[in-house]
């Protein structure tokens, strides 16, 4: 008989482009079903809703649907999902805060994953450790000097960062929910069709984790992990803070971005643990 699984989460709020404090936009909700982690998109446009704003409404939408509908197709409910918020709130395409997305669902035979932009779902299992991550923002072509540049540059965070930021920012957001592009929860919901899927046999899986990419930078970036098997002993031996610890440690040990170029000193992260 299959146990009912137990889930850790830890979440810790960053900075704004600014540097300030401010809430986290990330979220994250439990269900007896599913797991779902959003990472809303700083917004850099004035007058336009905040990314934590809409991934607290994507996640009361995907949580009502995983709850009523345990078997409907994944990429369906988040259509769905995406759907709702859209037509209530008369949000357009292009012109919409966004969010990634991270799900893990389970039964009592097998346990699915869907990812959309780039928060991985990482399962544990007795064939290893599989990673379902959307590396495609990762792989797009950066136009111009960019505030990387800045950064390795030593010019540091500030006024002009946020300029370069912006810029950047326009260039890429006409990449969004395209072809050849990278595909995110906006107010299209054919993007729910983009996500990267994948299915493993329940009897097999030991852990899951969701991560937002305040915490799975420490892997693909700044490499203080050297692969997610690292990642869950750590979350295992001294709890899932511990993990979100070591990020921000390496963050402090850099604090003008001058190793590790990032836009603010200090994203929200967010990690969820299921033990099955």
């Amino acid at each position: 008989m299959n146990r009912v699984p137990a889930v850790a989460v830890a979440e810790r709020a960053g900075v704004g482009v600014d540097g300030t404090a401010r809430p986290s936009e990330d979220v994250v909700a439990v269900l007896p079903n599913a797991v779902v982690l959003l990472d809303g998109a700083t917004t850099l446009r004035p007058g336009l809703r905040g990314g934590g704003w809409y991934a607290s409404r994507l996640a009361g939408e995907l949580a009502g649907r995983l709850m009523g509908y345990p078997s409907m197709d994944l990429a369906d409910l988040l259509a769905a999902a995406i759907r709702a918020v859209a037509r209530d709130n008369d949000l357009l395409p292009g012109e919409s805060p966004s969010s990634t997305v991270a799900l893990a669902r389970w039964d009592g035979d097998v346990v699915e994953g869907l990812v959309l932009a780039d928060s991985p779902v990482v399962a544990v299992t007795t064939e290893g450790v599989r990673v379902l991550a959307d590396d495609r923002i990762a792989t797009l072509p950066r136009p111009g000097p960019g505030y990387r540049e800045r950064l390795r540059g030593g010019e540091g965070y500030g006024d002009d960062h946020v300029a370069a930021l912006r810029t950047s920012a326009a260039s890429f957001g006409r990449l969004r929910n395209t072809e050849g592009g990278f595909w995110v929860a906006e107010a299209d919901p054919d993007a729910a069709y983009e996500a990267c899927r994948a299915t493993w046999p329940r009897a097999e899986v030991r852990q899951v984790l969701l991560a937002s990419d305040g915490v799975s930078c420490g892997v693909d970036d700044y490499r203080i992990f050297p692969d997610w098997a690292a990642v869950a002993a750590l979350a295992t031996s001294d709890g899932p803070d511990a993990v979100l610890d070591a990020v921000r440690q390496a963050e402090e040990d850099d604090p003008d971005g001058t190793r590790w170029p990032r836009p603010k000193p200090h994203d929200d992260q967010a990690l969820a643990i299921i033990e099955f």
